[in-house]
């Protein structure tokens, strides 16, 4: 979905030539022609739907900088690119000031308001991505950041926010790559701990000879190689919360000294004389069947007891497909920010593929393929064949250059080019204008390589930006093409 961008100018001329300079570089437009009708827009009920303002700053009625202040207190998160025709030093700065995120000096470059736009864009969702790491680096993750709106994921989120209220023990288990440190930040953030340490121990990727000391610490000199003293994980989580993935691989003798710190609430670090009073609260979670552990042999029954008490079970993802797009998106959003890439979604028939891979890596597999996707991609979706593992198709080789296809996973046949070929001729047997075969060409091409940029622009003969300029120049809706 494409982008909308708000033209706020009085004069209806200025607004027809900002929208034709925006709507050719793929953005979609509204109008405002008053300070009044701009903010009516841009805080009303569809004002999720614009993404950037370019705000002319003299107005009659409220003008521009009233209109920039008053977005500033109750939509900050929305860029705004000032627009004006004095250039002074003073009024850019008071924009500035005011929470502008770009100024353009009238009359300017078509391509100077486009790079401003974009730029704006891309902050806007650099902010977010910033915005979302200190949440999850703070301890401010909450339930809310959580993606996915299937029943089992629901019941999880509910689990969640009980065991949250209370000082309870949580054990979290689930597949591999299912999110359980997520959810246990969000419980962290939930609780009345939220202010306070969150500590994550991969029980399963420290060596055996270096738990006790990684865990509970250890004085100075009390084994070769200690030259300092060294606070454990339970004493940095002192008042705040030890998340212990993977605890079913602890070695049975750190399973006995765990189970007397839960016990007594204290740590005795190697070396030391006296023991440590800690208060933690303790979430754990696993991939495995602590249950069969426990009766393999491999699992104390005892320190079982203690850390389930508040069990919450984390689907797998084929059995939560329905939160599939939602989850694509995020990875996509996040991904452009980080990557500084343009892809602005997938294809239906991607997302009916990605449904239906089993994805055994869960979340974190998805992530991954998508981002392997991105970089494959040429074009500003994501199609199968982006995903050869999956799909089976070649990266570079369109379905459509062979001689079946696949959509929504089932295979046709072709059309014949003949019948789709550009007619050179009008009704009248008039030859057609130069601009207008050009386009219906470059048209046909994308449609006949499904959208896939460079195989187009190969078969054309002419190179990628050529092809993007002309599509834009043609005012070609590469989505709709590629539908056709």
């Amino acid at each position: 979905m494409s982008k909308t961008v708000l033209i706020v100018d009085d004069d209806p001329t200025q607004r027809r030539l900002l929208q034709a300079v925006v709507e050719k570089s793929g953005f979609s437009t509204l109008q405002a022609g008053d300070g009044d009708s701009a903010l009516a827009l841009a805080l009303g009920a569809e004002q999720d739907k614009i993404h950037v303002m370019l705000l002319d700053l003299v107005m009659p009625g409220r003008n521009g900088m009233e209109t920039l202040e008053e977005l500033a207190k109750k939509r900050p998160d929305l860029p705004v690119i000032v627009l004006t025709g004095k250039g002074s030093i003073d009024a850019v700065v008071q924009a500035m000031k005011a929470g502008a995120r770009d100024f353009v000096v009238k009359p300017a470059a078509p391509e100077r308001i486009i790079v401003s736009i974009r730029n704006a864009l891309d902050m806007k969702t650099l902010v977010k991505e910033v915005n979302r790491l200190k949440k999850t680096t703070e301890g401010g993750l909450t339930f809310e950041d959580l993606i996915g709106n299937a029943p089992s994921m629901r019941s999880v989120v509910a689990m969640g926010e009980r065991g949250a209220k209370a000082n309870i023990p949580i054990l979290i288990t689930g597949e591999s790559g299912v999110g359980k440190e997520v959810i246990a930040r969000a419980i962290q953030s939930a609780s009345e701990r939220s202010d306070k340490p969150f500590i994550t121990v991969n029980c399963g990727a420290i060596s055996e000879s270096l738990v006790e000391s990684i865990l509970f610490g250890h004085e100075k000199g009390s084994f070769t190689g200690a030259n300092s003293k060294h606070l454990g994980k339970f004493q940095e989580a002192h008042t705040g919360t030890l998340f212990l993935d993977e605890v079913g691989e602890l070695p049975l003798e750190m399973q006995v000294k765990l189970l007397r710190v839960l016990q007594e609430g204290e740590v005795d670090p190697i070396g030391s004389k006296r023991t440590v009073p800690v208060d933690v609260r303790i979430i754990s979670a696993t991939n495995r069947d602590l249950s069969e552990a426990v009766k393999d042999g491999t699992f104390r029954e005892d320190l079982y007891y203690r850390l389930n008490v508040f069990p919450i079970a984390v689907p797998p993802l084929r059995e939560r497909r329905e939160d599939i797009p939602a989850l694509v998106e995020h990875f996509v959003r996040r991904i452009n920010a980080a990557e500084r890439l343009n892809v602005s979604g997938a294809t239906a028939a991607t997302l009916d593929l990605l449904k239906s891979h089993e994805w055994k890596g869960n979340v974190r597999q998805l992530e991954n393929t998508i981002f392997r996707a991105m970089i494959l991609s040429d074009g500003n979706k994501l199609h199968p064949q982006d995903f050869p593992q999956i799909s089976g198709l070649t990266p570079g080789v369109t379905p459509a250059s062979s001689s079946e296809s696949l959509v929504a996973g089932k295979p046709h046949e072709t059309s014949d080019v003949s019948d789709s070929a550009v007619s050179v001729l009008d009704r009248e047997g008039h030859l057609r204008t130069l601009e207008d075969i050009e386009r219906d060409l470059i048209e046909f091409a994308i449609s006949n390589y499904s959208g896939h940029m460079s195989e187009v622009a190969r078969r054309l003969g002419i190179g990628r930006s050529t092809l993007y300029r002309k599509v834009r120049e043609h005012e070609l809706d590469v989505d709709d093409v590629r539908s056709a």
